[in-house]
């Protein structure tokens, strides 16, 4: 991420807001409250936040005899493209799934445990990013007008074409690609083009669930079941009953993780930890990877039977480089989103910015496009970018030299962890890991060099 992701949290308990500001600002997120939800609408005006926490409470109020959601629905209409996650108590799960319905994107339960609160945080601005990476242009190749993917290349019309075939099965659909390619995106497009676009769509990220809580968090559990488990609580693929669960990553599952994956998907059933009750499911199957998943398989590090049961159909996503003729759509696009967000007057990209675009290797893909523009954006002092206002880590034609404008060790430092975090798509603890720092040592480092 190339700022401080920002958010907003709404509720009227003082020590919740206290609480969770302090433990997210901690985290390196920019916090802002409000007890009072009446200004909401004036605050997502000004604010641009990334992600609105919104305690429940407030959806349900009726105000002058409005329906439910009152607040909620308030938020989508100032900005479509919001991304709201409700705060509720166990009793509210019913209605908290009514608002997903509705728009939401996630809920969180109080009260929350420190790790449940950065994972679904970390999560929902996944989301928001992937929605900024490709927001609506007057030049899009649409699938659905309220998810729209820019881009007019061969490529991407294979994409469409697929999409059109498969959304309206309940195929169960794996999708392939690198990082930033949008997988994300591509899941939502087939959800809301299938007959289940009225009901939830429900994101999990598998990449960001430890072993301990996998069966919690996809299962669900019952009160009782283990020290911290205080009631009965449903897990995602009860959420996404009747509806679409989307699971992200899931070439990092371990192989025992494998096995209790693919017992639920064959069933058609879970059983919540702590209980011996099955639970019967209805959803629509979609799973993403950036891994060689066939590989994986010849090395003996996933399941050859999971596979066929996840891959009835299969969508490769091109990386960038494959599909350069998008590149100027892309870059205009994001050109006109950043100059209206830092209210700077650049008009377009000269034609040689964006022969160099053409030529550079983008191992981010789209994320790093944008990411690459809002930075020039910011700095240039022009009103058409120029070749020297945009920072590329890699030399064009060839990814793996690394290309320095200083030879500062900050400078360097600083691009590093921008490229290590912009390839993981933000995860801190797979960029840490391939820098070689711990999570505390990196998270540091971002705070000072005001990279999130």
């Amino acid at each position: 991420m190339s700022h401080k992701a920002r958010i907003l949290l709404v509720d009227d308990d003082r020590d919740v807001l206290e609480a969770a500001r302090i433990f997210l600002k901690n985290h390196g997120f920019q916090v802002d409250t409000e007890e009072r939800p009446v200004f909401l609408t004036q605050l997502i005006k000004n604010g641009n936040y990334d992600l609105i926490l919104l305690d429940l409470n407030f959806s349900r109020e009726a105000i002058s005899g409005k329906e439910g959601f009152y607040w909620l629905n308030q938020i989508l209409e100032t900005d479509p493209s919001a991304v709201v996650v409700l705060i509720t108590a166990y009793g509210d799960v019913e209605t908290a799934i009514q608002a997903m319905k509705k728009g939401a994107t996630d809920f969180l339960l109080k009260p929350w445990e420190s790790d449940k609160l950065l994972s679904v945080v970390n999560n929902a601005l996944n989301i928001s990013f992937s929605r900024k990476d490709h927001p609506a242009s007057p030049n899009t190749t649409s699938l659905d007008t309220a998810q729209e993917i820019i881009g007019q290349s061969d490529a991407i019309h294979k994409i469409f074409e697929t999409i059109a075939k498969v959304a309206a099965t309940d195929a169960n659909v794996l999708i392939l690609g690198e990082n930033g390619t949008g997988k994300e995106l591509i899941a939502r497009a087939l959800h809301l083009r299938s007959h289940r676009s009225g009901q939830v769509f429900v994101n999990v990220d598998m990449g960001a669930i430890s072993e301990t809580l996998f069966e919690s968090e996809l299962f669900g559990h019952v009160k009782g079941a283990f020290t911290d488990a205080r009631e009965n609580r449903i897990g995602r693929f009860e959420l996404a009953h009747k509806g679409t669960l989307f699971l992200d990553e899931i070439g990092n599952l371990s192989l025992p993780l494998q096995a209790k994956l693919l017992n639920a998907l064959q069933q058609r059933k879970v059983i919540r930890v702590g209980s011996n009750t099955p639970i019967e499911v209805d959803i629509r199957l979609i799973c993403a990877t950036n891994l060689p998943i066939k590989e994986k398989i010849a090395i003996r590090e996933f399941r050859q039977d999971l596979l066929y049961r996840i891959n009835t159909v299969e969508i490769q996503l091109p990386p960038l480089r494959e599909r350069k003729e998008d590149i100027p759509l892309l870059a205009d696009h994001f050109v006109q989103r950043y100059t209206q967000r830092y209210r700077k007057a650049v008009y377009a990209i000269s034609p040689s910015a964006l022969a160099r675009m053409e030529k550079y290797h983008w191992p981010g893909n789209i994320r790093e496009l944008q990411h690459a523009i809002e930075r020039a954006v910011i700095m240039t002092e022009s009103d058409i970018l120029q070749p020297q206002d945009f920072y590329f880590a890699h030399t064009p034609g060839n990814p793996t030299d690394l290309f320095l404008d200083t030879y500062n060790l900050e400078e360097v430092e600083k691009m590093v962890i921008r490229k290590a975090i912009s390839k993981h798509g933000g995860n801190i603890s797979k960029a840490a890991k391939e820098l070689g720092l711990t999570r505390t040592s990196l998270y540091r480092r971002i705070e000072k060099y005001g990279l999130l």
